[in-house]
């Protein structure tokens, strides 16, 4: 009989051998089975920093119950738009079901997207088919690799049990804030890919979704472009699944032109805010922070009239320049699995509205444009991001000095007025929210803390409306999926709506 143990504590230098005579003591006897079910970090004394953990064991030997999928015989022709999260989530779950899904990606394999991103980074021409946007992975490719979410989406821990699967470390399974890093999300994606394909699925890279055929309100066929001949092509499919990811304006430019009901959506923006890593581990951990991993947080302020909140923090990461589209700037956030960099960043967003952007459709969409227009524009028209110390964006002043936060942005960086490129509800809100959150974090208000613009791609401006069997409104067969159709927001909600969209399309099929 397997025994949970909750609510043991380790010291931060103690052996997790411990554990198994922490287990041994309570079964008193030998352990056959044992398991770390959770751990979690106790830092609210700096003095006493404690590990917290929730262990499995047994005198017995168990073994984990093995998840069994029903298969269907004749099995449906499944096109999968977009290699996201939500889209080689939703491949990989129609697999277990017997279906073999064609996955269609407008950007490149991921051993080819790094070499062509790195380019860009470089100095290169920007790619707008494969870039941090697109391409296998999705933009989660190029991030931490955090898979904590806000939802309660029952099937979060199958996600996080097909990424270790896939190569992902095994404390993902139970830690508190689980990431992969990006360095091993490179080689799990290979490994999804070859088993795909094993399993009779298909990869189309540099494939363009350009268009669909109906016949009696259902999907007949999709239009397909290869981004790098311009030939175009027909493909039948009884159902089509739209993983599309949050920056596929000119998809969702195509799909409102074919009738597919859609709605605008609220969204946030702001910028990236960058400190010393060291800073941030000593405010949250104190003289002994060298001895845990780097440093991570989380903040929300309400003290302005719209809440500002951190996202996507990236301890030990770097800046990276994420554009999709020419004569725009945008910005992401990335670490590695080890997060040994010298600086930590994290996007720190504003709560925007309807009515600071219109109501129209792509109003919110062309809101986005216009302020990485304005940022390409500020940073010299060569995609250098502009930059601002705190202390020089509190006082309104171009900054012509870095201090102890030098910038990790690849692409080049440049003095300028963010003030000038983010709209004044959004500046008059970061102002006040950085000195409440300096109050939750001390030194988060530093005057060196360095800020670069912008940050636009938190979410999709606009939500491709389903029905409860997961299908369009608009069009039966045609599955909205993911960010990019307004259902999730970050790695493991998309992953999660990918998985439950694949059971959708495996019971429609079943009852049908």
């Amino acid at each position: 009989m397997i025994k949970r143990l909750d609510n043991v504590k380790l010291n931060i230098t103690d052996s997790e051998s411990k554990l198994l005579e922490v287990a041994r003591k309570n079964l008193k006897g030998e352990v056959k089975y044992f398991k770390i079910l959770k751990k979690s970090l106790d830092a609210r004394d700096k003095n006493n920093l404690k590990w917290v953990y929730s262990v499995a064991c047994s005198s017995d030997c168990e073994s984990d119950e093995v998840q069994k999928f029903e298969k269907i015989k004749n099995p449906p022709k499944v096109i999968i738009i977009g290699s996201g999260p939500a889209g080689l989530f939703c491949a990989l779950r129609l697999i277990e079901h017997g279906i073999r899904p064609i996955i269609v990606e407008r950007g490149e394999s991921v051993e080819n997207r790094v070499k062509t991103t790195q380019k860009f980074f470089d100095g290169g021409a920007l790619d707008v088919n494969s870039n941090i946007q697109f391409g296998e992975g999705g933009a989660g490719t190029f991030s931490d690799g955090k898979l904590n979410t806000q939802t309660h989406d029952g099937l979060n821990r199958d996600v996080l049990k097909i990424f270790h699967r896939f190569g992902a470390p095994q404390e993902i399974l139970y830690l508190n804030k689980p990431h992969i890093g990006s360095d091993n999300l490179y080689s799990i994606l290979s490994s999804v890919r070859k088993h795909v394909i094993e399993n009779g699925g298909e990869y189309l890279f540099n494939t363009l979704f350009c268009g669909f055929i109906e016949k009696d309100g259902k999907i007949k066929s999709v239009l397909l472009k290869n981004v790098k001949t311009g030939e175009q092509t027909e493909m039948s499919a009884e159902c089509v699944v739209a993983a599309l990811g949050h920056s596929s304006r000119d998809t969702f430019g195509m799909l409102n032109a074919s009738k597919i009901a859609m709605e605008p959506r609220d969204f946030a923006i702001g910028v990236r805010i960058e400190h010393l890593a060291e800073s941030i581990g000593f405010a949250q951990y104190g003289k002994n922070f060298r001895l845990l991993p780097t440093a991570d947080y989380k903040l929300v302020s309400h003290a302005h009239e719209r809440t500002v909140f951190t996202f996507c923090m990236c301890p030990g990461g770097v800046v990276i320049p994420a554009a999709s589209e020419e004569g725009g700037v945008v910005v992401n956030g990335m670490s590695l699995y080890a997060r040994k960099g010298i600086n930590s960043n994290s996007a720190l967003m504003v709560q925007m509205k309807k009515s600071d952007f219109g109501e129209g459709l792509f109003d919110g969409m062309n809101f986005q444009r216009e302020i990485e227009r304005k940022a390409f524009l500020c940073g010299g028209k060569n995609y250098k991001a502009p930059v601002q110390t705190y202390g020089d964006f509190a006082k309104d002043k171009v900054s012509s000095s870095f201090g102890d936060v030098k910038p990790t942005y690849a692409a080049g960086t440049a003095f300028a007025p963010l003030g000038e490129i983010l709209p004044k509800i959004a500046v008059d809100a970061l102002k006040v929210a950085i000195q409440d959150m300096d109050g939750k974090l001390r030194g988060f208000a530093s005057p060196s803390a360095l800020l670069t613009g912008v940050e636009t791609r938190f979410s999709s401006p606009v939500k491709i409306l389903r029905n409860e069997n997961g299908e369009s409104v608009s069009l039966k067969g045609f599955y909205p999926c993911g960010e990019g159709s307004g259902y999730s927001g970050g790695i493991t909600s998309s992953a999660a709506d990918g998985l439950g969209v694949a059971e959708k399309i495996f019971n429609n099929i079943k009852n049908h």
